[in-house]
């Protein structure tokens, strides 16, 4: 390691080849009595984080079981009382409600009964109704006179309050 030809400059190496006189170590290791010091710590730290986190889930352990014990065991169970939400709710049985209104609502519209027994309305089926519908007609105005002169399929045209004509739409 002494000398290289070929860079024209001695080792780096070459100050470590010899031992001081008056050393029994080498002068360039590092001092154990910090790193000892540093691994004492972290070994302390890792101790101690480890009991803390074990006594930290432990009372978190602990006090899930107290909260379960407080509570209800099966909250789906039959026995127990079912508060109602607050209003508005929605329909338990939407399908049994919607058969029994449509059953009213058919009830009402085929069978006879007063609407009003001092006015003298009644309410009849919808296809007795519509038999005397057409047996009676429904009322309606009287013609209007046609001037004389007016054009076939023409009408008084609503814009203009009946002065001017337009073709009837059919």
């Amino acid at each position: 390691m002494a000398h290289h030809p070929s860079a024209g400059h001695g080792s780096p190496d070459d100050e470590y080849v010899e031992t001081p006189p008056g050393s029994t170590y080498e002068h360039t290791d590092a001092e154990t009595r910090p790193l000892v010091r540093f691994l004492v710590g972290c070994v302390i730290s890792a101790v101690v984080i480890h009991f803390g986190l074990a006594g930290a889930y432990q009372l978190l352990v602990n006090v899930g079981i107290a909260k379960e014990a407080s509570e209800r065991q099966y909250p789906m169970s039959g026995e127990q009382a079912h508060p109602l939400p607050p209003a508005p709710r929605l329909q338990q049985f939407p399908e049994n409600e919607r058969f029994e209104f449509q059953t009213e609502e058919r009830r009402l519209l085929s069978t006879y009964a007063w609407e009003n027994k001092a006015a003298g309305t009644v309410r009849i089926p919808v296809a007795d109704a519509m038999r005397l519908t057409v047996e009676r007609g429904l009322p309606s105005r009287p013609a209007a006179d046609v001037p004389e002169g007016t054009p076939a399929g023409m009408m008084p045209a609503d814009s203009s309050s009946g002065r001017t004509l337009e073709r009837r739409r059919q």
